[in-house]
């Protein structure tokens, strides 16, 4: 496969000197204080406090509107001796916070369940055959997390049936909330709880926080939990910050130091070796929670993740493994048809957005299709295929523009769609394919900035290689969990050469050990990740430019600092631009 398109590199704004200096002191050098104050990061006091998460920062969670009712009813039902469903979506988010809130209420009562809806069968969200699996059941509570916050129909539905429902989500709310007990969601407009970025899981962590709260019940017995918690934050790709930032914090300490049985699993089938950080979580755990739900059915990922026996956890983990696997050769297959679809079309090729369909592509794989489209043409994606008569798919976007309102604006052709900024799903007659192909095309034309159209890397920072010193490295090791809102700092280093050693490792990965022609002996070893084709560059000797990140790399149980490689140019001058020199060429 080619080079995707050239990245613009954009230099973030440097702080103020003065916001530097109150930083600096004997075990901050300058680069560091430079990093935090790009955070927002003022002094010493606000560092410590970054530094060092700690509970004592969580919010109260009644706070959160609606919370009051859910903790009564949830109460209720535990004294009536009721039966309650724990009900979520199948992707990472969804199963996490079912294993979440079901371990955790399974301490209390034994009359509990849970439920996953089928991808293939049910779809999305909430569906009226799970709402009949519960009446069945004889079910009067059901607690939704990740979703619910648009099925106004379906706690209709139950309300009829006498089934009451508490909705956790953090998708944003319809004109109107559903008739439930309690809707906890921190984008409702009228919600004053503090921080708006929870994953699902987090949400239902909260509410058993309240529960615990209200309960005289020792926060200490909820943090087991917080691995969970940690998992759908990094994996649903919300702000590493503030609660998130807190919770995920100690979420990734406890899956490094006592994973339970199926993280174990999931982590001896990645061969992780290492500690654990959020990136770790999104490539070697989150894709084979997904793959239960798009391959089998995400129930076996709750299974997983409730074991409590390593043996059952490695036998459910394998089975976990094959899908995973099988999810990758159809992730691989389906783009590689999408990306000639696309080479063999004039208009796709020509489009401010990729809309394309195959009725044979697998359901449960499109989501991903939709994510390497991207990489390749950057622009708003939407890859469609046919279910139970319908289109339906996933759609991914570009840096700083909004997939889900671009969505919104096609709505009376579709007969479902939800998600976020980046990622949405969606549902259409087959008739209106066409019609919604085209009437997406003009809204991303008329709704598309040029400078979302022109792949970026920020830069936070120029640096030479023989600057990086420890005490750089021990700040960017407590700057940890990355995440949005909180990236790995990207570094521009000018006019550095390969030691002679560049090679091709894996199918497309280039391997060398870079330096600055002046300093040969501070040299770090680098891995550009599909990157080969600089290959034949690389090796004539001559200076390049490169963006990077610092890693600790841990190979044959030797730990070594590596250079992350984002991005290469030949050259070192005319490389950066900045925020207003974009923001010109967007008003040209």
């Amino acid at each position: 496969m080619s080079a995707a398109a050239p990245k613009r590199w954009r230099s973030k704004p440097l702080p103020a000197a003065t916001e530097v200096k109150r930083l600096v002191y004997d075990r901050c050098p300058e680069a560091a204080a430079i990093l935090l104050a790009q955070r927002g990061i003022g002094d010493p006091q606000a560092a410590a406090l970054f530094f060092r998460p700690s509970f004592e920062h969580l919010h109260d969670p009644f706070l959160m509107a609606g919370m009051q009712d859910a903790v009564a009813r949830i109460e209720r039902a535990l004294g009536d001796n009721e039966r309650i469903m724990v009900y979520g979506d199948y992707d990472v988010d969804g199963t996490t916070a079912v294993a979440l809130v079901y371990s955790f209420l399974l301490r209390f009562t034994g009359n509990i369940t849970f439920y996953i809806p089928d991808r293939y069968a049910e779809g999305y969200g909430i569906s009226f055959q799970g709402i009949d699996v519960a009446q069945k059941d004889g079910v009067g509570l059901i607690i939704a997390l990740d979703c619910g916050i648009k099925s106004n129909d379906k706690v209709d539905y139950a309300n009829e049936r006498g089934i009451d429902f508490i909705i956790c989500d953090h998708h944003r709310p319809g004109e109107e909330l559903p008739a439930a007990v309690a809707v906890l969601d921190p984008k409702r407009d009228d919600c004053e709880y503090p921080f708006k970025e929870l994953s699902g899981c987090g949400i239902g962590f909260k509410l058993m926080q309240a529960f615990a709260q209200h309960n005289g019940i020792p926060f200490e017995d909820l943090e087991p939990l917080l691995d969970l918690v940690a998992v759908s934050t990094a994996c649903d790709i919300v702000p590493v910050t503030g609660e998130n930032r807190i919770l995920t914090h100690f979420g990734v300490k406890a899956l490094n130091e006592s994973p339970r049985p199926g993280f174990k699993a999931m982590m001896g089938m990645a061969h992780v070796k290492k500690r654990l950080g959020v990136t770790d979580i999104v490539f070697a755990i989150g894709p084979r929670i997904n793959a239960a739900g798009r391959v089998e059915h995400g129930r076996q990922a709750v299974e997983l993740l409730l074991a409590h026996d390593q043996k059952l956890a490695d036998e459910i983990g394998l089975r976990v493994d094959g899908n995973n696997s099988h999810r990758q050769e159809l992730d691989k297959e389906m783009t590689r048809e999408a990306l000639e679809n696309i080479a063999a079309d004039d208009m796709l090729r020509d489009a401010w957005s990729t809309v394309v369909f195959n009725k044979a592509w697998h359901k449960g794989v499109v989501g991903i299709v939709a994510s390497r489209l991207v990489e390749r043409h950057y622009r708003p994606t939407v890859v469609l295929t046919e279910s139970a008569g319908k289109v339906m798919g996933s759609a991914r976007s570009v840096k700083g523009f909004d997939v889900y309102e671009a969505i919104n604006a096609c709505s009376e052709l579709l007969d479902q769609f939800g998600g976020h900024m980046y990622a949405a799903g969606l549902s259409m007659p087959m008739e209106n394919l066409d019609a919604f192909r085209a009437r997406f095309e003009h809204v991303v034309r008329a709704t598309i900035t040029p400078e979302q159209r022109v792949p970026e890397e920020e830069v936070d920072l120029e640096l030479r290689l023989d600057a990086i010193d420890e005490s750089l490295l021990r700040i960017l090791r407590h700057m940890a969990p990355y995440g949005p809102g909180n990236m790995r700092p990207v570094f521009l280093a000018r006019g550095v050469v390969d030691g002679g050693q560049a090679r091709i490792v894996g199918e497309n990965h280039l391997k060398m050990r870079l330096h600055h022609p002046d300093a040969p002996r501070k040299w770090y070893d680098a891995i550009a990740f599909k990157q080969a084709h600089w290959f034949d560059e690389v090796r004539k000797g001559q200076p390049f430019s490169v963006l990077f990140c610092l890693e600790e790399n841990t190979w044959q149980d030797r730990t070594t600092i590596q250079m992350n490689i984002k991005d290469i140019k030949l050259g070192t001058e005319g490389l950066l631009v900045s925020e207003q020199d974009v923001a010109s060429a967007s008003v040209a």
